[in-house]
């Protein structure tokens, strides 16, 4: 039914200001510019090896901008959304119905490239934000090639620049609830669930298309129904994390020293500042 985390949605103010601070960031140039025809937003895209990141803006009057206005107002840039990918939006719409969520009919969007003029177009199975306990995650199903959006082009070393994501990470306070959506409703394998005593945190790893949706929740906090999950930070994959480091430092960005990861023979480091409200971390091979 759904087979990869096709791509996440980080809210901007600016979308020129934070394009060009993900090409630094990323090492990599925008692979669309684009707009929402009677929607009044704006997005830059950068396809990498196992999704693509949508930068989100607003450019004029919409529905969709007026959301992310709300948004933004609310709580700052950040981190907003996930689209999950399917090869069926009607047959992904008809299965969700079955596993009990009141799912919407798809719907047809479209994008326009604000360089070339290329248009590429979709269709989207949304669900009720309660049925994702808060957050904002819908299915996409592609009708144009994937050809129409290329990979983001190197502007840095290969072995410096980002390549692909490897984990998105949740935080919920009710580790059940989350555990029967991601994995009973979207069907996401989940690949470990693990309790850290010493870090007072219970940690739930679902897999999807090479991606890790990384469930975090407070050991032996009560569950809460009233509070929602809440999507937090990104981590990214690199060639080589002291490579990289060296590349953002002299680019401006704050980043803590390279450490080693918590999974055996990786090394690590976080971007502190300038990711438009994301939590970053950088994971390369020991």
């Amino acid at each position: 039914m759904l087979h990869s985390l096709d791509h996440v949605i980080i809210a901007v103010r600016e979308l020129e200001a934070a394009t060009e601070s993900y090409t630094r960031l990323l090492g990599r140039a925008p692979s669309w510019r684009g707009e929402h025809p009677g929607q009044g937003t704006a997005n830059a895209l950068f396809r990498l090896a196992n999704t693509y990141v949508e930068l989100l803006g607003t450019s004029g009057d919409g529905p969709f901008a007026d959301r992310i206005r709300t948004r933004l107002e609310r709580d700052g840039e950040g981190l907003i959304g996930l689209a999950f990918g399917t090869d069926d939006a009607e047959q992904c719409a008809a299965e969700l119905r079955t596993r009990g969520m009141g799912v919407a009919d798809p719907v047809e969007g479209s994008g326009v490239d604000a360089r070339s003029g290329a248009r590429r177009s979709w269709r989207n199975v949304h669900w009720p934000e309660s049925a994702s306990r808060g957050v904002f995650e819908f299915a996409i199903e592609h009708l144009s090639p994937a050809a129409a959006l290329p990979p983001a082009e190197l502007c840095a070393a290969r072995e410096s620049a980002i390549e692909a994501l490897d984990h998105v990470v949740v935080r919920s306070p009710d580790a059940d609830a989350a555990q029967a959506f991601y994995g009973e409703s979207l069907g996401l394998r989940l690949a470990l669930d693990r309790s850290f005593e010493d870090r007072r945190v219970r940690l739930q790893f679902f897999r999807i298309g090479g991606v890790t949706v990384e469930v975090a929740s407070t050991l032996g906090a009560p569950p809460d129904p009233t509070a929602s999950d809440r999507l937090w930070g990104l981590a990214w994959r690199v060639p080589s994390a002291d490579a990289a480091r060296v590349r953002l430092v002299a680019a401006g960005f704050s980043v803590t020293p390279v450490r080693s990861g918590n999974k055996p023979g990786t090394r690590v480091c976080t971007v502190e500042r300038d990711t438009c409200g994301v939590p970053t971390l950088l994971i390369g091979p020991d």
